[in-house]
């Protein structure tokens, strides 16, 4: 599915990825954990392209996308959510939805089942964005990457600042969503509990290198934050 291989990338001159290799597999979660400024950020805007590499290249199911532009990776299947759970403040739930169905083969279609994902937008359809919760604007957010029909969805940090119980019903979506539907999920998360119970493996950054790797699942808890500590 998706390859990163050897990556370097960054700002103007400053280099802020080294040398990265991330692999994820149709189908699979994978979770990138790290601290801020570890670089997790930064690769993900990578792989969408609103970074260019440096070197190293990206691959999606086979074929180099490292110069394609972002909507070029969105047409091939990936959908992107970046920190911050963005969304049109002025503009109601429905319509945040229907911005993104509008044009889109059985785009109504997929406006039901992004809400069959997160039914407690269903009552909150008429009201503005802008005066949710952080929880239900982060389910906005992921629901309008789901109307786009991804192969591959990009989360960037998506439990941060919500609150436990939407913790959870997010990772039952994103396991639902890889088991059920086979939806590759690449995930950066500083929450370790949640990003290796949902992971089929994990990478940890350091200062923009990969310093350790492996299985996802809780037994993983320990090797991730002695990784976190160098």
């Amino acid at each position: 599915m998706l390859e990163i291989e050897n990556l370097q990338t960054g700002y103007g001159r400053t280099q802020v990825i080294s040398g990265v290799s991330v692999s994820v597999r149709e189908g699979a979660v994978v979770s990138v954990l790290g601290h801020n400024g570890a670089g997790k950020t930064t690769l993900l805007r990578a792989v969408v392209g609103l970074l260019k590499p440096m070197a190293g290249r990206i691959t999606l199911d086979g074929e180099d996308i490292s110069a394609l532009r972002p909507h070029q990776r969105v047409a091939r299947g990936m959908a992107y959510v970046p920190q911050g759970q963005q969304a049109f403040g002025q503009l109601s739930v429905m319509e945040n939805l229907q911005l993104i169905a509008d044009g889109r083969r059985n785009g109504t279609e997929r406006v039901a089942e992004a809400l069959d994902l997160f039914p407690a937008l269903r009552p909150l359809l008429a009201r503005r964005a802008g005066l949710l919760s952080g929880g239900q604007r982060q389910q906005l957010a992921i629901a309008r990457a789901l109307i786009t029909g991804p192969r591959l969805l990009i989360l960037d940090e998506p439990t941060e600042g919500i609150q436990p119980n939407v913790v959870a019903e997010i990772e039952a979506t994103i396991l639902k969503l890889s088991q059920r539907n086979g939806m590759s999920i690449l995930l950066v998360e500083q929450h370790i509990g949640f990003a290796l119970h949902a992971a089929d493996s994990y990478y940890v950054l350091s200062a923009g290198r990969v310093s350790s790797s492996g299985a996802g699942g809780a037994g993983s808890a320990a090797n991730v934050r002695q990784a976190m500590l160098i």
